[in-house]
């Protein structure tokens, strides 16, 4: 990235610095004052766009040349180099297109757009609309995070607890509704929170670009539909499974608006899991899922969990499997979990709104400046 100019005349040309040394590099981000341009030097032409994306923002001199056009880094939307067009198809897509002259060996810049910005409008995604509750019962949300081949299906100690919670929910009067996992198609997080903190959007860019994928059936139950939420997982090698972290990487966008926007997306929702395994480290786990979906904005009931383990030096799960399936007591402790969980639904619906906006002290990334979207 470069930053600066050397000077700026009354008609709005900048000098960029000597071209011999602005030809070395293909594609750079230059920064002058308020003003972001991406320029670049391809087949013996300069070009200079707007360095600021049409979809969120991200720096377009930071990214990569496909041809004559920019990629941008954070989400790979492109424009072309010198027009500032979008890609074939999508022309009207457009970013400023800057003018650029050579004088005494010198590149210049007119910091003055020759073209406009435009973006089309589109239809909004469905989980773009406001959060807000619709009248009716207590709504109880089950996700179940264990794996299984689903052609060859076996018992699950997890899935059999939460089965158990989400039936008593019911005789309480609670509307139910069991997500499992294994049965969605979702992609994994890549990770666009890495590049910026502003690249991980709401809803999740591979959830707006994705049709197909199926963790928009998350976001809606878990941030539209649900007032309580038990989680189920396994413990794999003293964790929570693999399922449990994919599914919970892709709601850091849930929480990132916070940090980015300071929208809190979940307000009034209850949350409790159940932990089951044949090792333990049921401690960790819990603390771990607490931790999480605390930042998220969850509340939770009295003893907000119930686990079982047979502990590193039992090895069997066969009398794992034979334990929880005849154990009454477990089988008490995930109905008594749903009572807890569905009372403390009931009790937030009808307090007072929760905290829309945080002071932002002490909290994640606190120090971070946030940026109002229409």
């Amino acid at each position: 990235m470069t930053t600066g100019a050397r000077a700026r005349d009354e008609s709005g040309w900048v000098d960029l610095g000597p071209v011999e040394e602005l030809k070395r590099t293909p594609l750079r981000q230059v920064v002058l004052g308020r003003t972001r341009i991406a320029l670049s030097w391809q087949d013996g032409r300069f070009g200079a766009v707007s360095g600021v994306c049409n979809h969120a923002g991200g720096p377009l001199g930071d990214g990569t040349l496909d041809g004559e056009y920019l990629v941008c880094p954070w989400h790979h939307y492109k424009y072309h180099r010198s027009t500032g067009e979008g890609e074939p198809g999508f022309e009207a897509d457009r970013v400023p297109r800057h003018e650029l002259r050579e004088e005494g060996g010198r590149l210049l810049v007119n910091l003055t757009p020759a073209t406009t910005r435009n973006k089309p409008p589109h239809e909004r995604h469905p989980l773009e609309r406001p959060v807000a509750r619709e009248p009716g019962p207590v709504r109880l949300l089950g996700i179940s995070t264990t794996a299984m081949d689903p052609a060859f299906p076996r018992y699950s100690t997890s899935d059999a607890l939460l089965e158990i919670a989400l039936a008593h929910g019911a005789t309480l009067g609670a509307e139910t509704k069991l997500l499992k996992a294994n049965a969605l198609r979702v992609r994994h997080c890549e990770g666009y929170y890495s590049k910026s903190a502003h690249a991980c959007t709401w809803p999740c860019s591979i959830t707006q670009m994705d049709p197909e994928d199926q963790m928009a059936e998350v976001y809606e139950a878990l941030v539209f539909w649900a007032d309580a939420v038990i989680l189920s997982s396994p413990i794999r090698w003293g964790s929570a499974s693999s399922l449990y972290f994919k599914l919970i990487e892709r709601m850091n966008c849930i929480q990132n608006q916070v940090t980015i926007r300071d929208r809190v997306l979940i307000r009034n929702k209850a949350a409790a899991f159940i932990i089951t395994g044949g090792q333990d480290n049921v401690q960790s786990v819990a603390g771990q899922m607490l931790m999480f979906f605390s930042e998220l904005g969850f509340d939770f009931p009295q003893f907000p969990f119930i686990a079982h383990s047979r502990g590193w030096s039992a090895e069997d799960m066969e009398q794992n499997v034979a334990f929880v399936q005849q154990n009454a007591e477990l089988h008490e402790g995930a109905r008594a979990l749903a009572t807890r969980t569905v009372e403390k639904a009931a009790a937030l619906v009808g307090a007072a709104a929760g905290a829309v906006r945080l002071p932002r002290g002490g909290r994640k990334a606190h120090r971070m400046g946030i940026v109002d979207l229409p």
